[in-house]
């Protein structure tokens, strides 16, 4: 009966540190995703007018964030960036992805480029 007692413990402690296990392993957050763009407005109002809200709306229904959003920069090193740089924030690299392959982005990107120039490219952030 002892020997039962040691199994059934024994299987217990398994299947309580398996479980700990697959815990640990799914609150592992993905890297998160990045698009990252340099860009040259060629015009200011019609660009902030028609191309900024549809590229806003369809940047929030994806679910992402801006983390830079224009704004002064400074070259460190090799040329200095396009006059404008912005910076958005996605959960993970395929959501980002997802994002830009979406139609409502690439509606508001035909509208961005009539007014702008664009340099953009999507990177993988550093996991949790």
């Amino acid at each position: 009966m002892n020997t039962s007692y040691k199994t059934m413990l024994a299987v217990f402690a398994g299947a309580a540190l398996g479980a700990a296990v697959v815990q640990a392993l799914h609150a592992q957050a993905r890297p998160p995703g990045y698009f990252v763009a340099e860009i040259t407005v060629k015009d200011q109002d019609s660009y902030l007018k028609d191309f900024v809200p549809p590229a806003t709306k369809s940047l929030q229904d994806a679910g992402g964030k801006y983390v830079i959003r224009g704004g002064k920069t400074i070259a460190t090193q090799g040329s200095a960036p396009a006059p404008r740089v912005v910076v958005l924030q996605f959960d993970s690299l395929d959501k980002a992805e997802a994002w830009w392959n979406s139609p409502a982005q690439k509606a508001a990107q035909a509208i961005g480029d009539k007014y702008a120039s664009f340099r953009s490219f999507l990177v993988e952030g550093v996991g949790q």
